[in-house]
């Protein structure tokens, strides 16, 4: 979060990108936390496995924003 914060901070197109990006990524995340949920759940799977499916979708796009927010 910090790191997006900085970019977001330094303005320009960059930070326009970015918030874009921002925008974008959150309704995809959320689409696929809920396909994740559901999927598991008709699976037959417990709560505890369900809520573990659904994070590990937002999990996922948080290590890859860590990396590419790293890089640059």
């Amino acid at each position: 979060m910090a790191l997006r914060m900085m970019r977001l901070a330094a303005g320009g197109t960059r930070a326009q990108g970015e918030a874009q990006r921002m925008v974008v990524e959150k309704i995809a995340a959320i689409a696929e936390a809920q396909a994740a949920a559901i999927s598991a759940a008709l699976d037959g799977h417990q709560d505890h496995v369900i809520v573990s499916k659904t994070l590990g979708a937002f999990d996922k796009r948080v290590r890859a924003n860590k990396r590419r927010l790293s890089r640059s």
